[in-house]
């Protein structure tokens, strides 16, 4: 499948907004800090995870039952099986981020999952491209996209260093509680490698896709049909894992707290940017060839990683910050916005 010059153009812009959406989901999270993690935790996943996939499926896909019933078995079993495992990746981040802020925690979500995740598809999808022209181009713009995560990494050390001693009287505004540094980087690795997990999921299961695309649907609506087993999956481990943090801390009665409106309103918010950036991706992905999660992935990714770094330094996680830091970061996100047009250019080679 060779996408034409528009379809091609339309991918990547698809792709860059998944990644903006990606970027910003977690910023809600600086401002929730009445509630506790699992309070938050558990609605996004529902909006995210329950509603969307179930409200766009039904909207998008004509003949829903039959495309089930039609899909390969395979392949819905290693939906079905992806997202599950997800899911323990998704606890990971949510609890990284609250342990270690927005900036770091997506630095090194992001330089794992981005390289797991771009590589793998090939080898699933064309392994014989792999040493092709193409194939090079996107294994060079993921080396690009990693050096480049490595110095935001290296800024997000020396930030760590010099707050160390800083220290401040006002309330937590971050929704959970911080952790010690390793906590937080072993977290936010655990979750990179499950992360890439979600993204071999769905590109293991293109026969969903095809079988949809035989009753008359789009191949954006067949993504759905994956969006939907996946996610499903996935919120079935995150909402087990709330259901045990409420009945131990007894956080079920926050939801009923006084002037909680906002509070609904931004963990609301956090699940209609994530879920969107997710569903907006499966449209991106088809656009972009037969490769298409093996490029989309990673441009998502790096476009997020850039959008989560503006977003700490707006929730004022580098305001203490020196010099030295603010250049790293300065010279890592300049490297991600060379890997971001190697990753684009490398979808015209198909």
């Amino acid at each position: 499948m060779n996408p034409t010059s528009s379809a091609l153009t339309l991918g990547i812009a698809l792709a860059v907004v998944a990644g903006l959406m990606n970027g910003t989901f977690t910023l809600p999270m600086r401002y929730l800090g009445r509630w506790s993690w699992e309070n938050v935790w558990a609605l996004f996943i529902v909006v995210s995870c329950i509603l969307m996939p179930i409200v766009i499926a039904a909207a998008t896909v004509s003949h829903l039952a039959e495309a089930f019933r039609e899909a390969p078995t395979r392949a819905v079993v290693i939906a079905a099986a992806c997202g599950f495992a997800w899911g323990f990746g998704a606890i990971m981040f949510g609890q990284g981020v609250s342990a270690i802020g927005i900036s770091m925690a997506n630095t090194f979500v992001l330089a794992i999952s981005s390289s797991l995740g771009s590589i793998l598809p090939i080898l699933v999808l064309a392994p014989d491209r792999l040493f092709q022209r193409q194939g090079e181009a996107i294994v060079a713009g993921t080396v690009v996209a990693m050096v480049g995560i490595f110095f935001c990494g290296y800024a997000g050390k020396l930030k760590e260093q010099s707050q160390k001693d800083v220290g401040s009287g006002a309330p937590r505004e971050m929704v959970g509680k911080a952790r010690p540094l390793w906590v937080g980087l072993m977290l936010c690795a655990g979750s990179g490698i499950l992360s890439a997990v979600f993204n071999i999921g769905y590109s293991s299961a293109q026969g969903i896709i095809r079988s949809a695309e035989r009753l008359g649907n789009s191949a954006f609506a067949g993504s759905n049909l994956i969006w939907l087993l996946m996610l499903t999956g996935g919120a079935i481990a995150n909402l087990v894992f709330c259901s045990y943090l409420f009945t131990r801390n007894r956080s079920w009665a926050k939801y009923a707290q006084p002037k909680s409106a906002s509070l609904y309103v931004l963990t609301i918010l956090m699940g209609l940017l994530w879920g969107g950036n997710t569903f907006v991706y499966g449209s991106a992905a088809p656009r972009l060839g037969k490769l298409g999660p093996a490029i989309g992935w990673p441009l998502t990714l790096v476009t997020g990683l850039l959008t989560a770094n503006a977003c700490g330094i707006i929730a004022g996680e580098w305001k203490n910050s020196g010099r030295a830091e603010r250049v790293w970061m300065g010279v890592g996100l300049a490297v991600l916005l060379a890997a971001i047009g190697t990753l684009g250019w490398s979808a015209t080679l198909g």
